[in-house]
């Protein structure tokens, strides 16, 4: 029988939260393990490669990096914030949205105030309507403690904003379509429609995207180096191709014992999962689970995923900042539009370009993505990579060509030279990244809905991820933070996260 192992903690999870958990643990003086699922580390943070250009998978660009930013400071205290190299969009055309119904388009410049001058000049009638979505927006960042890293331990607060949706917000605001599919345009970056999504949440996600956007050389993997050089100083073991089946020697409400599919058995004081919270329910003994925490979980639904093209221009084409702006195509002004996926041409389509550099060869890459859901692929759904049906190839086909034709209608000069190199649904995600659901945010962030973040039922286990607190990076982040007051000394974490 193999010698069981010790670890002060135990990290499942090696996605952006489970890497920053880890660090962070790490830093503070303790043994560490870290398991991943899949092969190798990172989650969406990984990048694959086609003939020798790069693509992100999950990971493309984000807010809070700008110099005093929560993604900046949240660096600086990780200590990884000089090998993240941001790379920013342009500040005059930060993102273009495209109103393909009526041929129109409208420029969101960086900067909250630089964005209220520019709307107000597309819609002077609605000046005031701009002001009060925007200023609202800022309060409640404001007032939301764990949007700073200075107070990040305290409680979670609530605000009348997290109990109205933005859809209803929008609709007391204005009567003007086009201004309020615009203002919810960001929808898209976690994946809930305007009608399930709080206004207060909305406004946590958008407010780092909206003060300024960036890239970052060579994406996600930067991240995932950044983390495996400093894990070299500490304390730290990355076991690839590990999970907990089990969970034994429970005493006290606390886990003992925790069982790996390899036979191996682990001992530790704490255990953070990072990981869906519908995986985190089938690990837990359904004897020590009240039905009420077990239904609250199975409820949850998935956030939107994405059918995704990744191409390359064949002959470069000169194109003045070909990477400083994202565009997104919007099929008409109806904010119920954004992430349906029901029929052809009635999703939003996200488009990002950048310049990817290998060697002395530049690449103009464009990534695009256009929501998507399990119910889409559901006759397919017991499939995996590599061993996908006809029909199903059929599908992808076709629904790459929709997209290209959308793509070429808004950039005729590509139609010749851009050339598909790859495309996936979201079975492709869900295979790739280990996910049950191939969604890019996790769980829908509900209004009213209670997320498993911090402590759960068993007393040395927590839960953190970007279905936690808040999706993408920076919400999966700051969630790691938030579930590491609970298990290093108070005092010791307000001194590590000043040392920033």
């Amino acid at each position: 029988m193999p010698e069981i192992e010790r670890y002060d903690d135990i990290v499942v999870g090696s996605g952006v939260s489970g890497l920053t958990a880890c660090l962070i643990l790490a830093q503070n003086g303790r043994k560490v393990l870290l398991l991943e699922k899949g092969p190798q580390i990172g989650g969406s943070l990984t990048r694959f490669y086609r003939k020798g250009i790069p693509f992100d998978t999950g990971f493309h660009f984000t807010g809070g990096l700008e110099k005093g930013g929560m993604l900046s400071e949240i660096l600086l205290v990780l200590g990884i914030a000089d090998k993240i190299t941001p790379v920013s969009l342009s500040e005059e055309k930060t993102v273009q949205y495209i109103l393909e119904s009526e041929n129109s388009s409208f420029i969101f410049p960086s900067g909250i105030e630089n964005i209220k001058r520019k709307f107000r000049d597309y819609f002077p009638t609605d000046a005031s309507a701009i002001d009060a979505y925007f200023d609202r927006i800022r309060y409640i960042c404001d007032n939301t403690p764990s949007m700073r890293i200075s107070s990040i331990f305290p409680r979670h607060n609530y605000l009348d904003e997290d109990f109205v949706t933005l859809e209803s917000v929008l609709d007391g605001m204005t009567d003007n379509p086009v201004l309020k599919v615009l203002l919810a345009g960001l929808v898209l970056c976690y994946g809930v429609s305007p009608k399930e999504i709080s206004f207060a949440n909305h406004s946590r996600m958008s407010f780092a995207l909206y003060e300024s956007m960036a890239r970052v050389e060579n994406g996600g993997e930067a991240f995932i180096k950044a983390f495996k050089e400093e894990f070299k100083k500490y304390d730290v073991t990355i076991n690839c191709g590990r999970y907990i089946v089990e969970l034994t020697d429970i005493r006290e409400k606390k886990v003992g014992r925790f069982v790996m599919n390899s036979g191996q058995e682990t001992e530790c004081e704490n255990c953070v999962f990072t990981i869906h919270p519908k995986e985190i329910l089938d690990i837990l003994p359904k004897e020590h689970l009240r039905k009420a925490f077990r239904d609250r979980v199975s409820s949850y639904e998935s956030s939107s995923g994405f059918f995704s093209v990744f191409a390359v221009l064949e002959k470069e084409i000169e194109e003045n900042d070909y990477d400083g702006t994202i565009f997104a195509l919007f099929p008409d002004s109806r904010m119920d539009r954004l992430l349906s996926s029901e029929e052809k041409g009635e999703s939003a389509i996200c488009i990002v370009k950048c310049l990817e550099r290998r060697g002395d060869k530049r690449f103009q890459v464009l990534n695009a993505f256009e929501p998507s859901c399990m119910d889409q692929v559901k006759k397919w759904k017991d499939s995996r990579l590599g061993a996908r049906t006809r029909d199903y190839l059929d599908y992808k086909r076709l629904k790459t060509e929709e997209i290209m034709e959308r793509i070429s209608n808004c950039f005729p000069e590509y139609r010749e030279s851009l050339k598909i190199m790859e495309s996936a649904s979201v079975l492709t995600f869900r295979d790739y990244l280990n996910t049950p659901d191939g969604s890019a945010y996790g769980i829908k962030q509900k209004v009213g809905q209670h997320n498993l973040l911090g402590r759960l039922p068993l007393k040395n286990l927590f839960a953190a991820g970007q279905s936690s607190l808040l999706p993408g990076i920076l919400g999966a982040m700051m969630s790691s933070f938030i579930v590491c007051r609970n298990i290093i000394d108070e005092d010791l974490y307000g001194k590590y996260l000043r040392r920033g």
